[in-house]
């Protein structure tokens, strides 16, 4: 697939992402969050089946391959999700915002460490372009971030732990279909997190009986677009991509959060608000390598 495509993919999943976001705070506030993650990856891991049954592209994973399905669901789907539901109980949408914007940057340094895969300079000045983007974003109207606490680590073992298995999907994507990886990864997790979920939020799951016919349609759309849709989508751009060019993607988190909460909750945009999105986005476009693109198009062209 050309590679122009597989940007307008990953922006398309960042959107989607971004409006699945105030579904999955809904969602929390009838049903834990440990305990609801489970069977919301278990329903994402169950729609990814069905998809994947109309396009024939189903399976049984080698040996090989299923030790990388239990390393990727641990990383992406276990220790992610878990953290990331414990670190935002315990700081600021601020601190969480700027510990989250780190996750381009330190998946180029880890490919680079691990993998041998050098960005180019253009690369990393989108990068560091993107994070400027992201902290002058977040920081708008928050008052500053706090200082780290116990949330902020969580976080941060979050995105920590989904840079690895992006690192893990890109290894296995040359035999494993990265879009049948996630299926596997989200019912091996799903199964994890509802075992962790008897341990520490014992009985919750009596609460799914109360809850309104509104709860399972929001349910419904994130376990199936937001969650299934999406990382199917994403995962196998990283495969199409590479984890450095996919991951500098999920900058765009914060501007559709941004349109998201002035479309709906009409909140205000400000200059400042505009300077940051100017910086994400060109971020992107070197970052991702799209600019580098462009230029070398034109280039032959001309040489044409």
């Amino acid at each position: 697939m050309k590679l122009w495509r597989v940007y307008v993919i990953l922006t398309l999943v960042m959107l989607v992402w971004g409006f699945n976001l105030p579904m999955v705070k809904y969602l929390v506030s009838y049903v834990e969050p440990v305990t609801l993650t489970a069977f919301r990856i278990f329903a994402a891991g169950v729609s990814v089946f069905i998809l994947l049954a109309v396009f024939r592209l189903l399976r049984w994973p080698t040996k090989r391959e299923w030790k990388f399905i239990v390393l990727g669901s641990l990383l992406n789907v276990v220790v992610h999700h878990y953290f990331v539901s414990q670190g935002l109980a315990l700081t600021s949408g601020s601190n969480a915002g700027l510990v989250l914007g780190t996750g381009p940057m330190l998946t180029a340094v880890l490919v680079s460490l691990i993998l041998r895969n050098y960005p180019s300079k253009l690369q990393w000045i989108g990068v560091i372009i993107g994070l400027v983007g992201v902290s002058s974003t977040v920081l708008v109207g928050s008052g500053g971030a706090s200082g780290m606490n116990l949330g902020d680590v969580f976080v941060f073992l979050a995105i920590l732990s989904q840079v690895f298995s992006f690192l893990v999907i890109s290894k296995i994507a040359g035999t494993l279909d990265p879009r049948l990886m996630t299926g596997y990864m989200f019912i091996v997790g799903s199964v994890f997190l509802f075992v962790l979920s008897l341990i520490q939020e014992p009985g919750e799951i009596q609460a799914f009986a109360d809850v309104p016919n509104l709860f399972w349609a929001a349910f419904a759309f994130s376990a199936m677009f937001g969650t299934a849709v999406g990382h199917m989508l994403y995962n196998y751009s990283i495969g199409q991509a590479g984890p450095t060019k996919a991951a500098i993607f999920m900058n765009l988190n914060t501007l559709f959060s941004l349109v998201r909460a002035n479309v709906i909750l009409g909140e205000e945009i400000t200059a400042r608000h505009l300077f940051g999105l100017v910086l994400i986005v060109i971020g992107v476009l070197f970052g991702s390598g799209a600019a580098e693109d462009l230029m070398r198009n034109r280039r032959k062209r001309l040489g044409h």
